[in-house]
């Protein structure tokens, strides 16, 4: 019989992981729209247009391309130097809060970049989504991305076969969990497409409130009356943990 997942870390829950999607869908749009019609969360274009270029001759074109990749490769790489060195003073935080403050703050500089430097900026917001992909990976104890969607669509139709031909309510449950995922990416783009020539290069400030918000959702509350936050972000909660006791069942990261 099917059990309902129960988060033991925020960062695993629905909630937050459908609220990175709407600003990973953000993010694509933002950069198609203002900085050049470059998707920078999804680096396998730049890499077959960097391999054409070498090809051609075309160097110039080349580290256009390139850049992205190397910032893209520069944030995967960041956040693990993230994850092992952050060392928590309580048990209120944890290393993935230090990568959506700095996700955050990436973002809001590249609100200040002008046209001029579009290059700059799509590095950034490369170096920002690699940080993201690295640091959430797991959403209900599923592999899935919350900067693009060829892995979740995969993963969704998969589990709808099975759902099908085996009527196992688990991958019903998936379907619905992947299918949720893809659906916020595209609010997230569809909000970001619209507001764009209204909003400029500001639109993708849009992006810092949601993060703040996933970051709030996953604090651990000591306090049993502000412990509403946790129940709101789908995580489990238990004893140990409110008391500041670590969980043994829960994995050292």
């Amino acid at each position: 019989m099917y059990r309902k997942y129960r988060a033991k870390q925020a960062s695993d829950s629905l909630l937050v992981g459908c609220l990175l999607s709407v600003s990973g869908g953000l993010q694509d749009a933002y950069t198609y729209n203002i900085r050049g019609h470059v998707y920078a969360n999804a680096q396998t274009g730049n890499i077959v247009l960097l391999g054409q270029s070498l090809a051609t001759g075309n160097y110039d074109e080349a580290l256009q391309y390139l850049l992205p990749v190397l910032a893209f490769s520069g944030g995967i790489y960041v956040a693990e130097v993230i994850h092992h060195r952050y060392h928590s003073r309580g048990i209120t935080t944890h290393w993935r809060h230090g990568i959506l403050m700095a996700e955050t703050l990436v973002l809001a500089l590249v609100a200040l970049l002008p046209q001029s430097l579009n290059w700059l900026a799509n590095c950034l917001v490369s170096f920002a989504c690699a940080m993201q992909v690295q640091a959430f990976r797991r959403l209900e104890g599923q592999a899935y991305a919350t900067t693009m969607c060829i892995g979740n669509l995969r993963s969704c139709m998969e589990n709808l076969y099975y759902w099908r031909t085996t009527g196992d309510a688990g991958r019903r449950h998936n379907v619905l969990l992947y299918g949720s995922v893809i659906l916020l990416f595209m609010v997230g783009a569809a909000v970001g497409g619209c507001l764009s020539p209204l909003l400029g290069q500001w639109t993708i400030l849009l992006c810092c409130p949601i993060l703040l918000l996933d970051a709030a959702l996953m604090l651990r509350i000591r306090n049993r009356h502000l412990r509403f936050i946790t129940f709101l972000s789908g995580a489990e909660e238990d004893e140990a943990i409110a008391n500041g006791s670590p969980d043994p069942r829960e994995p050292k990261e």
